[in-house]
């Protein structure tokens, strides 16, 4: 009878060849909902200095060989610095010797949702964010409750419309939408003045089936997990407002030998006959203008 031998660190280590780490950071990608909104911008380790306009040049008309007026635009600097996040991850090496193949697949996803979760909880909330205070879009001060209008005066449609209303009055623009999976029930059957569904899928190649892709009120919308925070279940404005980038892709440690903290304990894996994958990358985000968006709250209570 054949005989399977044990497996090792460095055998283990071959299910984790370079090109599949990379796979974890595409998968965050499609995870995260923010991501899918925002753009990416290349990101050194060092950082990058973004300028933005603090004011813009204005033209006259002015006479037949009359003087030219002066004029100037104004122009500002921004920093974006990559912050790390990470994850171990620590299984049974019975459970690696069973399908080691299938084990870096699920751990793939489980760690790229990890990741998706808490950047967007980061960039919406600031929730144990390393990006500085107020670089977050929760930041505004602009919000409508879901809920408001009745449906003879439009429904949710004119819940939505209302805050395209708070953006476009403060000289803001509106494209796109990020909700959180609890409000997709109040989307589902919802419809315009003129009777046609208020979201209208848009499946796409690059989406996670975590995330549900469509267009409400024409514009790109999101509705996946992670979005929600207390009464707030997503998020409409000018999505280029904000950036996000990475430095590079995952880099990742495997080992049997350390000893890792879990639930408070410090445990080794070589007395426990445990695995240890460790996953880092470095991300950065920027929010150049909170106000150019609006948050959407739940319905009140009745």
């Amino acid at each position: 009878m054949a005989q399977t031998a044990a497996t090792t660190t460095g055998q283990f280590a071959g299910f984790i060849r370079p090109e599949q780490a990379q796979g974890y950071f595409d998968e965050a990608r499609r995870s995260s909902v923010v991501q899918q909104l925002t753009r990416q911008i290349p990101l050194g380790a060092a950082g990058v200095e973004i300028p933005y306009t603090t004011s813009k040049p204005t033209a006259s008309w002015v006479a037949e060989a009359g003087q030219k007026p002066t004029t100037s635009g104004g122009k500002g600097l921004k920093t974006i610095s990559p912050k790390k996040i990470a994850a171990i991850s620590v299984v049974s090496a019975e459970v690696v010797r069973a399908n080691p193949g299938g084990y870096m697949d699920d751990l793939r996803q489980d760690i790229g949702e990890a990741f998706a979760l808490a950047f967007d909880a980061a960039a919406l909330y600031g929730t144990n964010s390393p990006f500085g205070a107020g670089n977050f879009i929760n930041a505004t001060t602009k919000a409508v409750t879901l809920g408001t209008a009745t449906q003879d005066k439009g429904g949710i449609f004119a819940d939505v419309n209302a805050g395209l209303s708070l953006l476009v009055n403060d000289k803001k623009r509106l494209t796109g939408f990020a909700f959180d999976s609890i409000a997709e029930p109040l989307f589902n059957g919802a419809t315009d003045t003129n009777g046609r569904p208020l979201f209208i899928d848009s499946p796409l190649e690059d989406a996670s089936p975590l995330v549900r892709g469509g267009t409400l009120l024409g514009r790109p919308a999101r509705i996946g997990d992670g979005v929600t925070n207390g009464t707030v279940l997503g998020f409409g404005g000018n999505w280029s407002k904000a950036v996000w980038g990475v430095v590079g892709g995952i880099t990742y440690d495997v080992s049997t030998q350390a000893a890792v903290t879990i639930d408070g304990e410090l445990v080794s894996l070589f007395e426990n006959n445990l695995v240890a994958v460790r996953a880092e990358a470095e991300y950065g985000w920027l929010v150049d203008d909170a106000q150019s968006f609006v948050k959407y709250n739940e319905p009140a209570a009745a």
